[in-house]
């Protein structure tokens, strides 16, 4: 029993098989919500960000790690019943939950400020059910304050798509002033692009969708061409954001000497064989990202409160969320989708 009283069940969507989208691997079903535990937090869900991490799991290209697991870790909402334990939160308080779920907090990597490589971390929607669903539980010491002005649509993005592209832009090592380049233009590379800019870079962004280049000239990307078209010069830094390893090989040709390639996503499609003379060679570096630290979230979203990012949002009531899914994948998003509480 939680400490809400007879609230114990949910409506939430679960991924029921993997399949394409279009196949609709998810399902609407009533489940057992957990009991709090130490520092638990019980929260209704008022928006959830569709990440394209959502997908790879509703596909089989993540195995899943929770049966009949409910996706989403962009999660926007209110506490309804807190632990004792949860330091720092209430009924009432706006929350918001990310990927990064629990880690051990004793390994070396967790002792070196690096809880992102914990070999015992666990994720929201994958290990533990998120926020497809009316109401979720997370624990209150992976959890961030949110501040009350903006709309929960524009702020769900910023726990995933806005805090991953952060850490991919510190892996990058972009010097200060310098040419960024940006393959693919989703959820996460908007947001990141807009954080480059704001700190005085100039962005190139490389993808294949009209629409997508458009908006990179929006929001004032230097230039916007086809993800294999050559930038208009020599960058400083890539991030690869497109899971498709077919790109690594053209991006890291368009890195000036000394550059850096940060690899995103958490899937990548194999990559080719490299030739050493031309991709990594004059001190080029390849650099995979993977996940991120409470830190990196607290950091970015205090950056995000300065610059206030331009968010394009998609809505989708939480009822049409396998649909949701099915336009991510057939590329019919530009910007990021948000699910909303109904």
């Amino acid at each position: 029993m939680t400490p809400s009283g007879d609230l114990v069940t949910t409506t939430a969507w679960v991924v029921d098989r993997t399949a394409p989208a279009a196949e609709g691997p998810l399902r609407r079903v009533q489940r057992a919500l957990p009991p709090l535990g130490p520092s638990g937090l019980l929260i209704r869900v008022h928006a959830c960000g569709v990440c394209r991490t959502d997908l790879h799991l509703a596909e089989g290209d993540l195995p899943p790690h929770l049966p009949r697991c409910t996706p989403g870790h962009e999660i926007v909402g209110r506490v309804l019943a807190a632990d004792p334990q949860a330091e720092g939160f209430a009924p009432g308080d706006r929350v918001g939950a990310a990927w990064l779920a629990e880690t051990c907090g004793a390994c070396p990597y967790c002792r070196s400020g690096r809880e992102n490589l914990c070999p015992q971390s666990r994720y929201t929607g994958w290990d533990l059910h998120g926020g497809y669903a009316e109401h979720t539980v997370v624990d209150s010491r992976f959890a961030y304050r949110l501040p009350e002005g903006p709309p929960d649509e524009e702020l769900a993005p910023l726990l995933c798509a806005g805090i991953i592209g952060y850490r991919a832009l510190q892996r990058a090592e972009l010097p200060p002033g310098g040419r960024l380049g940006i393959y693919g233009f989703g959820a996460s590379a908007h947001l990141t692009a807009q954080l480059a800019i704001a700190q005085g870079a100039t962005v190139h962004v490389l993808t294949r969708a009209p629409a997508a280049q458009r908006l990179a000239l929006d929001l004032g990307a230097a230039s916007a061409r086809g993800a294999r078209d050559a930038p208009p010069e020599p960058l400083d830094a890539a991030i690869l954001f497109a899971p498709v390893g077919d790109l690594v090989p053209v991006a890291l040709a368009a890195l000036d000497r000394g550059g850096t390639l940060s690899v995103a996503g958490i899937h990548l499609s194999d990559i080719p064989p490299l030739v050493y003379q031309d991709h990594l060679f004059q001190e080029r570096t390849l650099r995979s990202v993977t996940a991120n630290t409470r830190a990196d979230g607290r950091a970015y979203l205090a950056a995000a409160a300065r610059h206030r990012p331009v968010v394009h949002v998609q809505r989708y009531p939480m009822s049409r969320a396998g649909e949701a899914l099915a336009d991510l994948a057939a590329d019919r998003m530009t910007g990021v989708g948000v699910l909303i509480a109904e």
